[in-house]
């Protein structure tokens, strides 16, 4: 009989909240059905990659407990990293420029989307040689327990490219 009454008190009390969480959870206006259009609205902490970069560089420089003896190599891997980031920067400002002046509203040609994609692939190519070249010989200076650290925290897929998919693809 106890717990006859108990399982009806709990069906009672969460019926009475479901109204409440439901009128939480809908808000005062339309909610944005799509992740960019939530983006559009909320602010970022960070603008621009060379506003976070040293931030991931301490990050790393700790969790990889970088030693004396293997700052030469650290600095030629944070150096290249900055300077992704100073790229990253002026591409997205670039690309700001363009929106600003409405030129998102011409739709290119299928042969310019295409163009586009190759520029791109040819310059991330690039990007992914300069990192191999810069974090080889810091990856050979580490100990085995650094390399685990670092399988880890070098290899994590950074946000928009989680499962070979990238925001805003062309």
């Amino acid at each position: 009989m106890n717990k006859l009454i108990r399982s009806t008190l709990v069906a009672a009390g969460l019926a009475a909240a479901a109204p409440l969480a439901f009128a939480q959870s809908t808000g005062d206006g339309p909610q944005p059905r799509h992740h960019a259009q939530r983006q559009q609205h909320e602010p970022r902490a960070f603008s621009l990659p060379s506003e976070r970069i040293e931030a991931r560089l301490a990050y790393l420089k700790t969790a990889l407990k970088i030693t004396e003896a293997q700052q030469p190599q650290w600095e030629t891997f944070a150096k290249a990293l900055r300077k992704h980031a100073q790229d990253m920067d002026q591409r997205i400002t670039a690309r700001r420029a363009q929106m600003a002046q409405g030129q998102r509203d011409s739709r290119p040609t299928a042969i310019e989307r295409l163009e586009r994609r190759q520029a791109r692939l040819a310059a991330a190519a690039a990007r992914l040689n300069d990192m191999l070249v810069a974090a080889t010989p810091l990856y050979a200076a580490l100990t085995p327990e650094q390399q685990k650290v670092a399988d880890e925290v070098l290899a994590a897929p950074r946000r928009g490219m989680r499962h070979g998919h990238r925001r805003g693809h062309a």
